[in-house]
């Protein structure tokens, strides 16, 4: 998870860091290995497995520290969504 992200922001970096603060004041929180830092897929063996990739245009800063857990993160944005996309990856091996 990466939040924070500047309104004016194009993008983000090939191979961002695995710190808790980027540049730019971005912060990041921890992923489902309980780690800061994106680790990419890795499937079970057999059936693909769904990866789900969103992004959320909020309206607001997060108070929230670097280290924050998915609920923590989805609770911080409550009312403050102002348009979300998203991408789904099927992944197997």
């Amino acid at each position: 998870m990466i939040y924070n992200i500047p309104a004016d922001s194009s993008g983000l970096p090939p191979g961002v860091s695995k710190n808790n603060t980027l540049d730019d004041g971005i912060l990041q929180g921890n992923n489902d290995f309980g780690r800061i830092g994106y680790n990419g897929p890795c499937p079970p063996p057999g059936k693909a497995h769904k990866y789900f990739f969103k992004v959320y245009a909020l309206d607001t800063t997060l108070s929230l520290k670097s280290g924050a857990t998915k609920s923590q993160l989805e609770a911080a944005m409550l009312g403050h969504i102002l348009a979300q996309g998203e991408i789904v990856g099927k992944y197997g091996r």
